[in-house]
């Protein structure tokens, strides 16, 4: 990102000539300075090149249907085009001979535009994080409290503190139960809130088909990802399809009654868990039966 180790970007680009339909291929080379081609072959002497565009005041875009329109040799088209002049005659159409190419120029042609700025956003939360935290007065007074007994205590042990949080969220997770079952017993409540708790997550895709969800995972590009879905095969029972080292596996997670409390499990019972949020956290700290931990839920919507 400065100039003295600032690498030269060169190669072979078509260029639409100014006023005609015709285009022309030429060497270009980019540098700190802007964007020249050589008049001459691939001659890099200064008295052979000509300046295209400066970046200080031109942005980048990647051209659409630029065959169709712009009757370019190949459909892989951009522009370089100044910000002060809004005529298309001021526009510097330019076509690659592949994506490859193409993505390879915009990249670069960006990184000279705004590299810098890109930098100092990456380096600015790091000086942050190496400065001495200023914690406000609200801060600085907030302590683990337990209020289980008569009287309220503050807890100064951080392990007592991390299990009366850990019972707490049981606690929440039982009333809620109650709630949603209003006169119905425990252990119905429980049975419902398992069967509904995951409907709103965003790695729960509902009905779908073994093939769908390996289409959907390979959209994404055969990254590490995960769902959760309904089997169709086997009724009541769910399926976590997990992309690893770019294939695509399932695995089947079964209900278990035990004493009338609905359990799951994806290891035949040995690790089980009230409800399907459970154990997609589980599984997200600890590789258990699976080939890895699962990392990213697969998007309903592919981009």
């Amino acid at each position: 990102l400065n100039s003295s180790s600032c690498p030269e970007v060169h190669g072979h680009l078509h260029a639409k000539e100014q006023s005609r339909k015709s285009w022309k291929k030429f060497y270009f080379l980019l540098r700190r300075s802007g964007l020249y081609f050589s008049n001459k072959g691939t001659s890099k002497e200064p008295r052979h090149l000509q300046l295209i565009a400066n970046f200080s005041d031109s942005d980048i875009y990647t051209v659409l249907s630029a065959k169709k329109l712009h009757g370019s040799p190949t459909d892989y088209g951009l522009c370089v085009k100044s910000t002060s002049c809004s005529s298309a005659r001021d526009m510097k159409l330019l076509c690659a001979d592949d994506e490859q190419t193409r993505t390879c120029w915009i990249t670069a042609m960006r990184l000279f535009k705004y590299g810098m700025q890109l930098y100092q956003n990456f380096i600015q939360p790091h000086q942050k994080q190496k400065a001495s935290p200023m914690r406000s007065i609200s801060e600085n007074s907030l302590v683990a409290m337990d209020f289980s007994g008569q009287k309220s205590r503050v807890i100064e042990n951080p392990s007592e503190a991390l299990s009366v949080a850990v019972e707490e969220g049981l606690s929440w997770r039982k009333k809620s139960c109650h709630r949603l079952s209003g006169h119905g017993s425990p252990s119905a409540s429980q049975s419902l809130m398992s069967t509904i708790l995951h409907l709103g997550q965003s790695w729960f895709h509902g009905r779908m088909s073994r093939d769908e969800a390996q289409r959907l995972i390979t959209q994404q590009g055969l990254i590490d990802v995960f769902l959760l879905r309904d089997s169709q095969s086997n009724p009541k029972t769910f399926v976590l399809s997990l992309c690893h080292m770019q294939k695509v596996k399932h695995f089947q997670i079964l209900p278990m009654d035990d004493e009338g409390e609905v359990l799951y499990s994806l290891d035949d019972g040995q690790t089980r868990f009230t409800d399907l949020i459970q154990l997609v956290e589980f599984y997200q700290l600890n590789r258990g039966v699976l080939p890895c931990k699962v990392k990213h839920h697969c998007a309903r919507i592919t981009l």
